[in-house]
């Protein structure tokens, strides 16, 4: 009885942080693997299909650094034009996309070593956030952002009350 219980609960409740993991080592070996051979074609399969499991978005490209993932993959979504440097951590549910409505900021975004980005940050055209800079929850940067600098959105504003 105990074994079906334990069963169920890994299909109830996947273990997240071993899929991350997973992911991460068969990036690895698909980005060590010498192109269009047989091998890095399984390791991003492999990769491919558990990023299909936990939701995220996340192209295997030498510019992506691996990053810490405290809450897993779970709707992580990157442009494959992104850089991401050594050492961030990128919390879920945050995008880090391509912008072409804005000529001024087309392009995708460069992120540098050791950047925190809080759960649900959009982060959004060709800017640059610098070395060490925090991104608070749910923030929307669209301008450049220095090293060490801490990012945090206003307080909301009520427009209407009724």
């Amino acid at each position: 009885m105990n074994q079906l219980f334990q069963a169920l609960v890994k299909l109830i409740c996947p273990d997240y942080s071993y899929q991350a993991k997973r992911f991460w080592n068969m990036r690895r070996l698909a980005l060590r693997a010498k192109p269009y051979s047989l091998s890095s074609g399984i390791y991003k399969l492999i990769a491919k299909t558990i990023t299909h499991k936990c939701g995220p978005t996340i192209p295997i490209r030498d510019s992506i650094c691996p990053f810490d993932t405290p809450h897993e993959l779970l709707g992580i979504v990157i442009n494959k034009d992104a850089t991401i440097g050594e050492g961030c951590t990128i919390f879920h549910q945050v995008t880090i996309g391509k912008s072409d409505a804005d000529a001024k900021h087309l392009g995708a975004p460069t992120i540098g070593r050791n950047v925190l980005i809080g759960a649900g940050a959009k982060i959004i055209g060709n800017i640059n956030v610098g070395d060490n800079a925090k991104i608070a929850a749910n923030c929307i940067v669209v301008e450049d952002i220095p090293s060490y600098a801490t990012v945090v959105m206003r307080k909301p504003k009520i427009i209407e009350y009724m």
